[in-house]
């Protein structure tokens, strides 16, 4: 007479989440919120500027820094709209993940993943805005440098937190050791293209 056992399988262990460091946490939240401020800002002002042909936008600060002329460029409506908008529902997006973060909320690396994508093409779009304002337009939108400057953290961020460990190549594994350094040299580097491109208007004001 044989007794026959009965396995019972142990329940699959939920799928591990990723919860930021404190900092990058914080980091998402803050360059979050200042980017969707810049882009319901520009948004706001290109509204009034369609409906008032002589309104003078709040950045229009000098013949350089000045948002009107940006904002009456076809670049300034990539998709036929007005670019802030993209700008309002993508950094909706990651003022939420952020309030998430601080609250120590882990979410599946599969999503930092698809924000560090987005944001790579959103830092790519940002890359020839650039271009355009310095060497076609003419003109830097103050709100415009904000929303790039923002894009350019969360990308570093977003970046960091959907590699795995132990399974990225030595070369990346030293990208993302010197991220932080990375992203001091492309300010440099934007700084220093802005002031050359510009020098004849800045060393006016010496």
């Amino acid at each position: 007479m044989s007794i026959a056992t009965s396995t019972v399988e142990a329940p699959a262990p939920p799928a591990s989440g990723v919860q930021p460091a404190p900092s990058t946490a914080w980091v998402t939240l803050i360059a979050g919120a200042i980017g969707l401020l810049a882009s319901v800002t520009l948004t706001v002002e290109k509204i009034r500027l369609l409906t008032d042909a002589a309104y003078v936008p709040s950045c229009n600060l000098n013949p350089v820094l000045s948002c009107g002329p940006v904002m009456a460029t076809p670049q300034a409506s990539v998709l036929g709209f007005p670019n802030p908008l993209m700008g309002i529902v993508a950094f909706t997006v990651v003022v939420v993940t952020g309030v998430l973060a601080v609250a120590k909320v882990p979410l599946p690396r599969w999503y930092w993943t698809a924000l560090a994508v987005g944001t790579l093409a959103g830092a790519g779009f940002v890359h020839w805005l650039i271009f355009q304002s310095l060497y076609r337009i003419g003109a830097l939108c103050p709100y415009c440098m904000v929303v790039w400057a923002a894009t350019m953290l969360l990308l570093v961020a977003f970046a960091a937190l959907a590699s795995q460990p132990g399974r990225i190549h030595k070369s990346l594994q030293l990208l993302q050791q010197w991220r932080w350094t990375l992203i001091a040299l492309w300010f440099i580097g934007l700084f220093l293209l802005v002031f050359i491109r510009f020098q004849d208007y800045w060393l006016t004001l010496v």
